[in-house]
C-alpha cells in the first residue's frame, strides 16, 4: 500500500481544511507528529478499518481506546438499535442510568456513587471542582506528562520538573487558572513527599493516570502509588484516579482493581460508552453526596445520561463480565510484545516496549521510559518512520510516539502474526533506509 492508494482521503483531507481548523475535530487526528495526510474512514468492522479508498488497516487504535470489543460488536449495536427506537434524547431521568450506574459501582472499587456526563475532560473537570469544594482547598496536584482532558486548571506542564507551580501550556489559559495547580515528576517518591511536607494542608487533591497513556505507556511504581496513597489518606487530600483510558481496559475493576490502590474518586470515558460520547466521575459517597443537588458543588449537562450512550455502555460493560476477554487481551498483547522487540532486535533499533494489559507502547529509546522527561527523549522522526512503514503495509497504529496502541478482543494471534511479521519488514526499513 502507498499513498497513491490513498488519494480520496487527500481530496477530503483538503476539503476538511477549508471548514474546519486543521481539517480535524481533535488534533491527533491531523498527523501533525508524523507528517502525512490522515486516511479518512468508511467503516469498522471487528478489528479493522476500512478508509473511503477501500484500503483495509488492522486496526490498533480502536477510536482511541473505546472499542475494547472490536469496531460494531453484535450486542452493542443490538442495544444501540433498541434504545434509538425509543427516542434519542429525554432530559430527564431513564432506567437506563441507573442500569449503567449499579454496574459501575459493582465493578469499580472505589466508587460508591457515580455521575454520568459526556466526556473524559468534563469527567476529569467535574472531579477536580467536586474535590475542592469537598474539602475547601484550592491546591491541585498533576503529573507531567499526564493529561487529564483540555481542562484549564491542568493544561500545564512540568518544565524542568522542579517544584515549582505551573505556567500554562496553552494559549488562552490565563495564569491564574493554573496559579493552584502544583506540577510533579510521575514515579518521583522524593518530590511527592516534598510537596506534602510543604503544602499538604492545601492541597485538595492529587490526580494521576494510575497507568499513563498520554506521553506513552509509563507504568507506575508501586512504592510511588502507595506512598501517594498514603499521604493523601495522611493530609485529607483526595486521590483522583483518571482512569478514562485504563478503566475497564487493564481490568474489568480498572487500574485500581489490578494495581490494589483504591482512589477517592475516580474519572472514567472511552470504553464505559462502548463507542459513544460518555464520560463519568465517581467515589467515595460522602465526597459524591456533595454535588447538586444533594450538596452545594454545581455540575450539570443536557445530554448526560443520554439514553443512547447509556445503552451501548451497559452493553460493553456486560459482554466484558460475561465474556471475560482479559486473559485472552493479556495472551495477545503479549504475543505482539515479544514480536516487536524481537524485531528491532533483529534490525538492531533500540526500542523499548512499555506494556500493561491490552496497552502499550513502543518508544524509540535506549534507555527505560518511566516519566516525562525519558519519554520525551526518545527519537520522534524514527516512530514518524516506523509509523508510515506500518500503515503502508495495512496496520493502523496511534499516530504519535507518545500514546498508547489497543488490542482489542476481536483481535486473533493471525492477526498478531501478521502485524508483527509487517513490524520485521518496517523496522529492516528503518535499519536500512535505501
Amino acid at each position: 500500500m502507498d499513498t497513491s492508494s490513498r488519494t480520496h482521503s487527500q481530496e477530503q483531507f483538503e476539503r476538511a481544511c477549508r471548514s474546519i481548523p486543521g481539517g480535524v475535530n481533535s488534533p491527533a487526528r491531523a498527523f501533525g507528529a508524523v507528517g502525512g495526510t490522515p486516511p479518512f474512514i468508511q467503516r469498522g468492522d471487528g478489528p479493522y478499518l476500512v478508509d473511503i479508498d477501500d484500503n483495509q488497516f488492522i486496526d490498533f487504535v480502536g477510536s482511541w481506546g473505546p472499542h475494547i470489543l472490536g469496531h460494531r460488536h453484535p450486542a452493542v449495536i443490538e442495544a444501540i438499535q433498541q434504545a434509538i427506537e425509543t427516542g434519542t434524547s429525554f432530559g430527564a431521568p431513564t432506567v437506563s442510568e441507573s442500569d449503567l450506574a449499579e454496574l459501575v459501582v459493582e465493578l469499580v472499587p472505589g466508587i460508591e456513587k457515580v455521575r454520568m456526563v459526556n466526556s473524559g475532560t468534563e469527567a476529569t473537570m467535574s472531579a477536580i471542582r467536586l474535590a475542592r469544594g469537598f474539602t475547601g482547598r484550592n491546591v491541585v496536584v498533576k503529573f507531567a506528562g499526564c493529561y487529564h482532558g483540555h481542562v484549564d486548571s491542568l493544561l500545564v506542564q512540568a518544565g524542568s520538573g522542579a517544584l515549582t507551580l505551573g505556567a500554562p501550556s496553552s494559549p488562552g489559559v490565563p495564569a491564574g487558572c493554573t496559579a493552584d495547580t502544583l506540577v510533579l515528576s510521575y514515579n518521583d517518591v522524593a518530590m511527592l513527599r516534598q510537596a506534602f511536607e510543604q503544602q499538604g494542608d492545601s492541597l485538595a487533591a492529587v490526580i494521576l493516570e494510575p497507568v499513563c497513556g498520554n506521553m506513552g505507556c509509563v507504568i507506575p511504581t508501586d512504592d510511588f502509588l502507595r506512598t501517594l496513597r498514603q499521604l493523601c489518606t495522611d493530609h485529607g487530600t483526595v486521590l483522583i484516579f483518571d482512569e478514562v483510558m485504563t478503566g475497564f481496559r487493564v481490568d474489568l475493576g480498572c487500574a485500581q482493581a489490578w494495581l490494589g490502590v483504591t482512589p477517592d474518586l475516580t474519572t472514567l470515558g472511552k470504553i464505559i460508552g462502548g463507542g459513544m460520547p460518555v464520560g463519568a466521575y465517581g467515589g467515595r459517597a460522602d465526597i459524591m453526596d456533595a454535588v447538586s443537588p444533594v450538596g452545594a458543588v454545581y455540575q450539570a449537562g443536557t445530554l448526560s445520561g443520554n439514553p443512547i450512550a447509556m445503552a451501548s455502555g451497559l452493553a460493553t460493560l456486560q459482554q466484558l463480565q460475561q465474556a471475560d476477554p482479559y486473559e485472552q487481551l493479556e495472551h495477545l498483547a503479549a504475543q505482539l510484545e515479544q514480536g516487536f522487540r524481537k524485531s528491532a532486535a533483529a534490525a538492531d533499533v533500540p526500542v523499548q516496549v512499555n506494556r500493561v494489559g491490552s496497552m502499550l507502547t513502543l518508544f524509540f529509546n535506549e534507555n527505560p521510559v518511566t516519566d516525562l522527561q525519558t519519554a520525551t527523549a526518545s527519537d520522534t522522526d524514527r516512530f514518524a518512520r516506523w509509523f508510515h512503514a506500518m500503515l503502508d503495509r495495512g496496520v493502523y497504529l496511534p499516530c504519535s510516539q507518545f500514546e498508547a496502541l489497543f488490542v482489542s478482543a476481536a483481535h486473533t494471534p493471525e492477526l498478531i502474526e501478521q502485524t508483527i511479521a509487517a513490524a520485521s519488514e518496517a523496522m529492516q526499513r528503518l535499519s536500512n533506509p535505501a
